[in-house]
């Protein structure tokens, strides 16, 4: 299946933020990017690992770890 190719704009609003975060993302290059001519596009895939390597899980219930003081 072919990859979709999203603008700067169509990242922001996936992600939930302003364009200009994904902007900073590109320019600190801890995001995949392709220029096209002048224009700056965004892999879908590449969008997903980001999202991927950025989620945190859960810790497990908490309160069976922890002892209370007598």
């Amino acid at each position: 299946m072919a990859d979709r190719y999203l603008t700067v704009a169509q990242v922001a609003e996936l992600l939930g933020t302003t364009e200009r975060f994904p902007r900073r993302l590109i320019a600190e290059r801890r995001i995949v990017f392709v220029r096209v001519g002048r224009h700056v596009r965004n892999p879908e895939s590449a969008l997903n690992a980001f999202i991927d390597a950025n989620t945190v899980q859960p810790i497990g219930d908490r309160r069976s770890s922890l002892r209370r003081a007598a």
